[in-house]
């Protein structure tokens, strides 16, 4: 099945970059009934136990332990408040970030970092790096601020090459690794970019690292919010790190300077042992 899998996302791509466009909004339902039935499904199928499902997925990952940090204490204030805190203009960027990668406010948690490299410094501080864990990253090493707090945390830092991400190519090696054992679940954080150099990716590697026991942090740093879309309510990786234009109150006040947004899943992580 996987082998017929990518030969399809490799003939068809529109069905797998997890990007739509808004010519392409319409077909949004049949594209992801498609893609979701093509692999079995314990929730519609309780007969095969054995087969592997996205609850099975979240059930090893959800809930993990973040280590003290400033994400923890934002996660655990914003988790336990009941009511907004957010400004007008707060809400409706937000509100943005989550329209732009298709997903909700129910599951997800925004934070506004200055820079992509500091919402992934923000990520590696704390996430619960070990020795015995990975760290297994294409994001460019320049804007990795993962790198650093995985290294000083002992955990084993493996760069890839952008080409594993193409089904088409040596996605089979990229598979290799998702499936390598490991003694410890979850094994580890993944992170990939949504786009670089021109090309898109597919979201295939967020399910498929999920099915493996792997945290996702996908970089969607390089689209352009508004205009290149992603579709990743069926995917839901752990971790998105966007970038918002910050246009200073309108009329070009903000001269074009980003601001990144990182969106974090809720059920993902335990928030309970935060600092009062």
């Amino acid at each position: 099945m996987d082998y017929v899998k990518q030969y399809v996302f490799a003939k068809y791509p529109q069905y797998c970059n997890g990007i739509l466009n808004e010519s392409e909004a319409l077909d949004l339902g049949i594209t992801g009934e498609e893609e979701e039935s093509s692999e079995p499904n314990t929730k519609i199928s309780p007969k095969n136990p054995s087969t592997p499902s996205f609850s099975r997925s979240f059930s090893d990952l959800d809930r993990t332990q973040l280590e003290s940090s400033r994400l923890l204490d934002i996660l655990a204030k914003k988790s336990s408040f009941k009511g907004n805190f957010m400004s007008i203009p707060e809400i409706q960027a937000s509100n943005r970030a989550l329209k732009h990668c298709g997903l909700n406010e129910k599951d997800y948690l925004v934070i506004f970092m200055p820079t992509q490299r500091d919402a992934l410094a923000m990520v590696g501080e704390s996430y619960p790096f070990f020795k015995g864990n990975y760290y297994m990253t294409i994001v460019e090493e320049t804007g990795d601020g993962i790198r650093e707090y995985a290294g000083r945390k002992e955990a084993k830092v493996v760069p890839m090459p952008e080409s594993w991400l193409d089904l088409r190519i040596k996605g089979s090696q990229l598979s290799q690794y998702f499936r390598r054992k490991c003694k410890n679940t979850p094994k580890g954080l993944f992170a990939y970019p949504a786009a670089a150099n021109g090309l898109r990716y597919s979201m295939h590697w967020i399910s498929e690292a999920h099915r493996n026991s792997w945290h996702v942090l996908l970089d969607a740093t390089g689209l352009v919010m508004g205009e290149e879309r992603l579709a990743l309510a069926m995917h839901r990786p752990d971790f998105v790190v966007c970038g918002l234009e910050n246009n200073g109150g309108g009329g070009g006040q903000g001269n074009g300077q980003k601001v990144s947004c990182l969106l974090v899943r809720k059920n993902s992580f335990d928030t309970s042992a935060a600092s009062g």
